[in-house]
């Protein structure tokens, strides 16, 4: 049963509307103590701690990247093999059937 376009494309504005909301959302949630602590110290802790939170999000982006990276490498490997078997004639049948 087909969605109609007027459907569809509340649906797109919808989640589009929400996706731009969840980031204000959390960046209001900030810790009270660690607001005060940066705000009360100089400009060099605040450089500080910049730099400190770069540190902490970098290395989890490079690991979902490369993640990312070697399945899409590794995403045609299945079917290449099944293909390369099946492309010789002198090897052995499999059976897919259940049990």
């Amino acid at each position: 049963m087909p969605m109609n376009n007027k459907l569809r494309w509340a649906l797109r504005g919808t989640a589009l509307a929400l996706s731009l909301l969840t980031p204000a959302l959390t960046f209001a949630q900030s810790c009270a103590l660690c607001y005060t602590q940066a705000a009360g110290s100089g400009s060099r802790m605040i450089q500080a701690l910049r730099s400190g939170i770069l540190m902490l999000a970098i290395p989890p982006m490079l690991i979902c990247a490369a993640i990312a990276w070697m399945a899409y490498k590794k995403r045609n490997q299945f079917n290449d093999d099944v293909c390369e078997d099946s492309a010789d004639p002198s090897a052995p049948t499999r059976s897919h059937s259940r049990l």
